[in-house]
Formats: structure tokens, C-alpha cells, sequence
């Protein structure tokens, strides 16, 4: 099991599939929070079929990664240092392409932010800048808390065949990658990924205010059916300097396994843009 350790000893869990041809690029897939890499397994065969590398991790607390003793363990900044670890293992000389759901794209507008030379463009899908309003803030904050205390005491079973099944596996269980990434989900232990949401997704600060220092080329994916994610996505379009907003029509918020094959495709036509303009 290829594993990376973090700054505190964790070991972080990570594939590395392919490396990037000429004029290709590391893709590192950063997943939405309660979820694995396994979210992210249609992508890959199609980006390595195009010359690029792809790259799959799981947070600290999530999937096959360890699972953090303490509240300590468990911030924003130790998931940043976190991917810098990844990308020194697995492309540590280049710039890379960070791609990111719902939370996977947050921690990466953040990265990018801190680190833009180890960034060569961002796919935002289904993200947002986080919330600058207070009351916002804490209404996410809340509902956070109460997404930990269910995974707690109800366990992954339900919660991966309740409500929160749109917002995890999408709306179309029965397809074979919503199958993989719902046994994914099940397979992880309750109360590492519950305290990343109190700690880490329902803490993490906004970064509106510094979008426009974010210099990078950026593709802003949307479900046309997302309608919690579709102002964030206009917000950051507008205020990204370099970005380009693209809306799936018919998908929901897991965009990348409802409508895999639109997906695939936008990603990969903005890669290509990208490599043109080299």
C-alpha cells in the first residue's frame, strides 16, 4: 500500500497512476470530505489515456489513511502540508494540476494560494470559496457538527443510503462507480472522518478575499443541478482572474460520477487548451 508520511507522523495514503507524456500533466484529484480516492476512479483511465498522470490521495482520517490521536491532528494546515507531501512524492518537480470537489476543491484553492509555483491550473468542481459571512459561517459550522454526530452514531451504511447519498456518490446509485465509492465510504472508520468535519471542512476559513491573487488557469465545473454550488461558482469565475466557468447540464453535485463522460471531457478540453498555450 503506497503510503506518505505527514509532517506528524501520519501516513497518508496514496495511488500514482501513470506518469505524464510530453505536453501532459500531474492531475493531483482532491476528493469532497466523508469521501475516498475511490470518488475519483473514473477519472483516471481517461486522463491517462490523454498523457497525463493522475494521482489519488485520501485525507488524514479518511479511507486508507491514518487516523489522527487527537483534535491536533486534525486543521486545514495540516492538510495543505499534507498535499505538498503528496506532491514531493509523487511529482516533485513540476507544476501540477490540482483538481478538487466540493471540499478537495477548497483545500486546493487554498494550496494554490499558498504555494502557486507548484500549481499549474485548478478544475474547481461543485466548490466554493467558503463562507466570509459570519452567520453563514456558523450555520456551516453547525451543519457540520450534525454530519459528524450522524456518521458517529449511525455509521456509514446509512449514511451513504440516506440523505447524504446525493452529496457523496451522487444520484444515480446503481452506477458501478457510485457501487465502488459507496463501499469506499463504508469501509472507513466513523470517527477519523467525524472529526475532520469538526476540525478541518466545518472550520475551514474563506478565501474570497484572496481569489484574485490566485494568477492560475482555472476551470469552474458546476452541476446544472447544484443549485447550493452554482453562486459559489459564479463568485469564484468572477473574481478567479484566469477562469473559465463551465455548468454540466443534468448532474448533480457529484458531478464526476453522474455525468462521467461530460466531465471527462470538459477536463480534458481544458488540459488541452492549457498544453496549446504553453
Amino acid at each position: 500500500m503506497p503510503e506518505v508520511e505527514a509532517a506528524d507522523g501520519i501516513e497518508l495514503y496514496v495511488e500514482q497512476h501513470g506518469t505524464r507524456k510530453p505536453g501532459g500533466y500531474t492531475i493531483l484529484f482532491s476528493c469532497p470530505y466523508s469521501t475516498t480516492h475511490a470518488n475519483w476512479l473514473g477519472q483516471v483511465e481517461p486522463m491517462l489515456g490523454a498523457g497525463h498522470g493522475v494521482l489519488l490521495w485520501d485525507f488524514r482520517g479518511h479511507g486508507r489513511s491514518d487516523i489522527p490521536a487527537s483534535q491536533a491532528g486534525y486543521s486545514l494546515d495540516h492538510v495543505i502540508d499534507d498535499m505538498t507531501r503528496v506532491l514531493d512524492w509523487g511529482a516533485p518537480d513540476e507544476a501540477v494540476v490540482l483538481a478538487g470537489l466540493s471540499f478537495g476543491g477548497l483545500a486546493s484553492l487554498h494550496f494554490a494560494h499558498r504555494h502557486p509555483t507548484r500549481v499549474a491550473a485548478l478544475v474547481l468542481a461543485n466548490s466554493g470559496p467558503g463562507f466570509k459571512n459570519p452567520e453563514a459561517a456558523a450555520d456551516w459550522k453547525a451543519r457540520s457538527e450534525r454530519t459528524a454526530d450522524f456518521i458517529e452514531t449511525r455509521g456509514f451504511e446509512a449514511f451513504v443510503t440516506g440523505k447524504a447519498a446525493p452529496t457523496c456518490i451522487g444520484r444515480r446509485p446503481e452506477l458501478p462507480a457510485a457501487i465502488a465509492a459507496a463501499e469506499a465510504i463504508k469501509a472507513q472508520a466513523p470517527a477519523g472522518v467525524a472529526n475532520f468535519g469538526r476540525y478541518v471542512a466545518g472550520l475551514a476559513p474563506s478565501i474570497i478575499d484572496e481569489l484574485a491573487e490566485i494568477e492560475i488557469p482555472a476551470l469552474v465545473a458546476v452541476g446544472g443541478e447544484d443549485r447550493a454550488y452554482q453562486r459559489a461558482a459564479e463568485v469564484m469565475a468572477s473574481k478567479l482572474p484566469r477562469a473559465r466557468c463551465e455548468v454540466v447540464e443534468g448532474a448533480g453535485h457529484i458531478v464526476n460520477i453522474e455525468a462521467a463522460d461530460a466531465f471527462n471531457a470538459l477536463v480534458l478540453d481544458f488540459l488541452g487548451g492549457l498544453a496549446d498555450s504553453r
